[in-house]
């Protein structure tokens, strides 16, 4: 490539062209008939190299064109120079990038020989490791796992809430056996089983000790806390959950009931005596025991679990109730009455067998017949008064476990439902929404048991005063007839 030749040819042409350019103007001058003269010629311009300079005649305005093609050569052969030196530069740069270039592929190649002698040695020196360990590999193996379970374990461990950060030291020595670049030192297997040994001795004791809890409210408190080996915490009474991933003890939202964590509350005044508390050793912090107490719902819930019906079988039960001691007052008093007139000689009309007597007496001159059914006409009369209320109860003891059926019925339709809807894969949920359709069951029998047994009692109270007031009418009439 000449480049420089065909800059110079081209700036060769480039001059010529401004010259003849120069000599057409002055023939086209002549042609209009111009004069020459050094007025005219003082008019004249021409640009050079940017710059405007008047000629006072033709010879020198073509001294001018003269002196800007020269310049311009001048001006081509330095940018010429320039462009060469740019290119001896950069034809030096090359040189120099391919030497490094080749400088490096030899040494690349110096690395990969390197690299696989380091394989073979690494290999060897693997193979005599083995050779070395012999049986020692399968021990190392075994300590690998005893220190992965141990991890495990005191990770979920109830005891970790004391003593924070006992993992640190065997997630290490983990990732060294693992790596298989190093081995355990006696120092680290001794603490290993150490730390076997403590969780054993801690799981059989019973501790007090500081620690932060976060309360119901969501509050953080400084309090003491009361560890049963392995089992339960325990803070003021209440049951505590120690989160491990988070190092939170935090108290349960939801408690046992109150005989539980009054044993807690015991447990922790106690001066070293034997004291009685409830744990769960199902799992650490509690376990399926103590979430199965703790989430057994207590008796006004299940009261709520039966909803409208439910409700509709208390206020009846409550009626119930309320009839049965008012009816059973009323005949106590009525039975008193009667029992006072049965031993008195002077008959009282303020009690339904005084009415009965007086009527005896008030028809003594009538036929045996007539005064039988004056008499039978008197009982007849009191006898709504003694027995109000009394077939009401029986209907009440009837009809509560027809309510309780009817409250189950609807809960198991709501829990078929939910089944059709969202599936069978929860027996919970299931066995939820079947328990508390039960409830209703449970408090219609519940009215209807002690309303049968009230109205027993008041029936038999009623039954009593008839049966004198029926036996006094006889005695009246076998007196009048014997007269």
């Amino acid at each position: 490539m000449k480049v420089v030749g065909i800059n110079s040819t081209a700036a060769s042409f480039k001059s010529i062209a401004t010259l003849a350019k120069n000599i057409f103007l002055l023939v086209l001058l002549a042609f209009m008939g111009l004069s020459v003269s050094v007025v005219n010629a003082e008019n004249s311009e021409v640009k050079t190299t940017g710059v405007k300079k008047s000629a006072a005649s033709l010879d020198e305005l073509l001294q001018m064109i003269k002196t800007a093609t020269i310049s311009e050569s001048k001006e081509h052969a330095k940018r010429e120079s320039e462009f060469k030196q740019a290119k001896a530069r950069q034809t030096q740069k090359l040189k120099d990038i391919q030497s490094i270039k080749a400088a490096e592929e030899r040494k690349a190649e110096q690395l990969e020989k390197t690299y696989a002698e380091n394989e073979l040695k690494l290999a060897a020196l693997e193979e005599q490791l083995q050779k070395r360990l012999g049986t020692l590999g399968e021990m190392f193996g075994h300590l690998t796992s005893a220190a992965g379970d141990t991890r495990t374990t005191l990770s979920h461990s109830i005891v970790s809430a004391q003593y924070p950060g006992r993992t640190a030291f065997l997630d290490e020595l983990i990732a060294k056996m693992s790596s298989n670049t190093q081995l355990p030192s006696m120092e680290e297997i001794e603490n290993l089983w150490f730390t076997i040994n403590h969780e054993m001795v801690e799981g059989t004791k019973v501790v007090k000790f500081p620690a932060m809890v976060t309360n119901a409210e969501g509050e953080q408190v400084r309090q003491q806390v009361v560890r049963v080996g392995a089992y339960n915490l325990f803070s003021n009474g209440s049951y505590l959950t120690f989160n491990p991933g988070a190092g939170v003890i935090a108290e349960l939202t939801r408690q046992p009931s109150g005989k539980y964590t009054g044993a807690a509350m015991e447990l922790e005044q106690a001066g070293g005596e034997f004291t009685q508390v409830g744990i769960d050793p199902t799992g650490p912090s509690g376990g399926s025991l103590l979430a199965a107490l703790i989430h057994s719902p207590s008796l006004m819930e299940r009261w709520h679990q039966g909803k409208a019906v439910g409700y509709i079988i208390t206020v009846v039960g409550v009626c119930a109730l309320l009839l049965a001691l008012w009816r059973f007052l009323v005949l106590m008093g009525v039975s008193r009455k009667v029992d006072a007139q049965l031993s008195s000689e002077t008959v009282d009309s303020d009690n339904p067998l005084g009415r009965v007597l007086q009527i005896g007496e008030e028809n003594s001159g009538l036929d045996v017949e007539s005064l039988e059914l004056k008499l039978h006409e008197q009982v007849l009369k009191e006898r709504p008064a003694i027995e109000l209320g009394i077939g009401l109860l029986k209907i009440i003891a009837m009809v509560a476990p027809l309510l309780g059926l009817l409250g189950t019925v609807i809960g198991m339709i709501v829990t078929f439902q939910a089944i059709t809807v969202f599936g069978a894969g929860d027996p919970k949920a299931m066995a939820g929404g079947i328990s508390a359709a039960l409830v209703t069951t449970v408090l219609g029998l519940c009215v209807a048991i002690p309303t049968v047994l009230l109205h027993t009692l008041v029936n038999g109270k009623a039954q009593r005063v008839l049966h004198i007031l029926e036996e006094q009418s006889a005695g009246l009439i076998a007196q009048k007839a014997e007269g």
